[in-house]
């Protein structure tokens, strides 16, 4: 199964924390995925530090694009809401909508992906 990998993973990465190992092992098995929205929140940086060689990596990544029902993320929404999973911003929704909807599952430092996962059919890597 592809992974969905997350603008906070690849931010580690780049640094050489976090989930390197992880991230190592997802590409040499052919299983990272990324979408739109990850690469629009990576490549602006990496674009102004002259970074063309990682941007050009990126942009090879299976890409799987993204399909907003915007119904759904309001029900996404409504049902964190009702379970106290506060504080859950747009992009996020629309990240864990892709996943669910290409049956990927997502690689993220953010605690509140986990909490979601408990809540609807998002499947995190590695849980």
């Amino acid at each position: 199964m592809s992974v969905l990998v997350d603008t906070s993973v690849w931010i580690d990465y780049f640094r050489g924390a976090g989930s390197a190992t992880v991230v190592d092992r997802l590409i040499e098995e052919n299983l990272v995925a990324t979408n739109d929205l990850i690469l629009a929140e990576l490549i602006p940086p990496l674009h102004l530090r002259r970074e063309r060689k990682l941007v050009a990596l990126l942009r090879e990544i299976r890409r799987h694009p993204v399909s907003i029902d915007w119904d759904d993320i309001i029900r996404m929404q409504i049902s964190c809401l009702r379970q106290g999973v506060n504080g859950i911003g747009i992009p996020d929704l629309i990240i864990a909508q892709n996943a669910i909807q290409n049956r990927l599952e997502l690689l993220a430092h953010d605690k509140h992906f986990a909490l979601m996962s408990e809540h609807m059919p998002l499947s995190i890597h590695g849980k």
